[in-house]
């Protein structure tokens, strides 16, 4: 059945035209990312044991997911923690079929001490973290949905995405991921604490970086500096490789060695020390915080995948706007895309798909509609592979 896809031009200027934008990405190791992978891990964990058991993903959201700063004394050479890093896991499960008790506890738990043990390298989960599992039973309203043969919406919501990603936007994403996925291997004192925030004006770019790092790893302040010299050549170099833009960067720029302040930590993590992390204030579905661009305030991790929309409807976003650009071929500068579901009735039938388009010079937005159009309906056709995307590891959620 044919969707609500409405095309109309994008009238703005730009991304790349625009003389400031800004542009952020929280690490893995921050503690608002620690939250929300510790919350899809459990979602997903969750969405394995209901598939095991009954052949679908039954009704579930884990995406209030705290992370309460613990107590550290870091020094050159190796410190200690002193009082463990809390974290609670909140939401509603099926906990029950048919009157058998499942074990989403234990499951819950086990996923996130091994996500958090997959993240942070020097921490000791079994002894610096303290997991409490405060999931519950969900809303039998909620959970009714999952009995139609229509898959329909848990809520009246949105989600939006953009593509494609600007400059500064790829700069700041890579430059994380470089971080903790790459160079982290081959330097042992980086942290995976890491905040990369890019500034560009005009034709320049700026990184400010904030880069914890493991005292146990650095023997004195000279040590630490060459660390921090590492990090900011090896960005620059990176940062050559993905844009022509001058790019210039700050590495821990709170030091202040005549004070004996470093960023210095236990564990590469800052949340051993009082630095809290919720679900939702971090990284988008695409992976960025992106003040120049639309946003919404939906976390995505935790989420279920099958109707809740919040989360559904953002991946989705970015998914249609990517294969319009692709499909585009050049002809399309930036689109925007906006979903709004009404709750009760089918996901896959939203209120609207709105399609926002900037063609490229020369190029008339009905050249490229029927592709765009095309694009939405086909990802409407097969919104059921999402949840396979994702217990597969082929979408992220921030």
């Amino acid at each position: 059945m044919p969707r609500n896809v409405q095309v109309e031009p994008l009238r703005t200027v730009h991304i790349e035209d625009q003389e400031v934008e800004l542009v952020e990405r929280k690490g893995l190791g921050h503690p608002d990312s620690i939250a929300d992978g510790v919350s899809e891990s459990v979602s997903r964990a969750l969405c394995r044991l209901y598939l095991d058991e009954y052949g679908k993903i039954l009704h579930h959201n884990t995406d209030e997911t705290q992370v309460v700063g613990g107590g550290s004394e870091p020094k050159f050479g190796g410190g200690q923690v002193t009082s463990p890093i809390y974290i609670l896991l909140v939401g509603r499960a099926t906990t029950e079929v048919n009157g058998e008790k499942l074990p989403y506890r234990e499951v819950a738990i086990d996923a996130a001490r091994k996500y958090v043990r997959s993240v942070c390298a020097h921490l000791d989960v079994d002894k610096h973290v303290e997991l409490d599992c405060r999931i519950g039973q969900g809303s039998v309203d909620l959970r009714g949905v999952f009995d139609h043969k229509a898959v329909l919406a848990n809520d009246t919501s949105f989600g939006v995405g953009f593509a494609p990603l600007s400059d500064t936007e790829r700069v700041v994403l890579e430059s994380e991921k470089y971080l903790t996925l790459k160079l982290k291997k081959k330097l042992p004192a980086l942290g995976e604490d890491v905040k990369v925030m890019g500034y560009r004006h005009r034709d320049k770019i700026h990184l400010t970086v904030a880069a914890a790092l493991v005292d146990s790893e650095v023997a004195n302040p000279q040590e630490y500096q060459s660390v921090c010299e590492e990090v900011h050549d090896k960005l620059a170099d990176l940062a050559t490789k993905l844009t022509r833009r001058e790019v210039t960067i700050d590495v821990n720029t709170a030091d202040d060695p005549e004070l004996g302040r470093y960023y210095l930590t236990v564990t590469g993590c800052s949340m051993e020390a009082g630095d809290d992390g919720s679900v939702g204030r971090g990284n988008r579905a695409n992976g960025l915080i992106t003040p120049c661009r639309p946003m919404s305030l939906e976390a995505s991790a935790g989420k279920n995948p099958i109707n809740h929309v919040g989360k559904i409807y953002n991946l989705l976003g970015n998914l249609i706007a990517n294969d319009i650009v692709k499909e585009a071929g050049g002809d399309v500068r930036e689109v925007h895309v906006r979903i709004l579901s009404q709750i009760g009735k089918p996901v896959d039938q939203p209120q609207v798909a709105s399609l926002q388009i900037l063609p490229s010079d020369g190029v008339k937005l009905a050249q490229v509609k029927p592709k765009a159009e095309a694009v939405a309906q086909s990802w409407f056709d097969q919104l059921d592979t999402i949840p396979r995307l994702l217990l597969t590891d082929k979408l992220s959620v921030f």
